[in-house]
């Protein structure tokens, strides 16, 4: 029904603890889909909501529904996350931090590790993302050196690399982008958007592939 040429973008923010939970299906998918590429884009959440919409710390229900919401998914999927007191914490760092790495092609592998461990920061021990140093113990604990932290930590202040989390974004809103996480299938030309952690039954009929739920071998560590 479907051609085999076939890519999925993944956008993302650390911000976002939906997103971690796509990021991890994703990568357990990867070796199962026939999928020729899947691409982690970092980008800056924040600019998104700035086109009008609203994260769920700004609105009282929303916040309520997050805490057992995240609470099942979190079981469902099998990656342990909870929401800190305040959801106030700035991301951009973190991201021009990801970005920097993700523009080694070579470092795919610390790109991910890099990922999960900002979002564990966030949305498991509660610890600051905004700051050098929080960013080189992650970085650290993702199992890069004490060199290429403090290199990627330069990169992420330089104007290339502020420029590349710029396009990544605007790329995000010219799919109409309005919040995460945000997935973009491709087949044979066409492309079909899917926003949230719960379209995958639906993304994967698209793709012409089969869900098996969240574990559909066993899942990448974590942690």
């Amino acid at each position: 029904m479907f051609s085999s040429r076939k890519m999925i973008k993944l956008f993302y923010d650390v911000a976002s603890p939906y997103s971690w939970l796509a990021f991890e299906v994703l990568c357990r998918y990867r070796n199962v889909w026939n999928v020729d590429l899947i691409v982690l884009k970092g980008f800056a959440l924040t600019c998104v909501l700035n086109f009008g919409n609203k994260p769920p710390g700004l609105n009282p229900s929303k916040l309520i529904y997050m805490d057992s919401d995240l609470t099942l998914l979190s079981e469902y999927f099998g990656v342990p996350m909870f929401r800190p007191s305040s959801l106030s914490k700035d991301s951009l760092n973190a991201m021009r931090f990801v970005t920097a790495v993700a523009e080694r092609e070579k470092e795919r592998d610390a790109l991910e590790s890099v990922s999960i461990e900002l979002w564990k920061r966030m949305w498991r021990t509660h610890q600051d993302i905004t700051q050098p140093a929080s960013l080189t113990e992650a970085g650290l604990k993702a199992g890069l050196s004490a060199n290429e932290v403090e290199e990627f930590l330069t990169l992420s202040k330089s104007q290339p690399i502020k420029d590349k989390l710029k396009s990544v974004t605007r790329e995000a809103l010219e799919y109409k982008c309005f919040g995460l996480p945000f997935i973009v299938c491709h087949v044979n030309g066409k492309a079909e958007v899917f926003f949230g952690s719960d379209k995958f039954e639906l993304m994967a009929y698209f793709i012409g592939e089969k869900w098996m739920g969240p574990y559909p071998n066993k899942p990448i560590a974590t942690m």
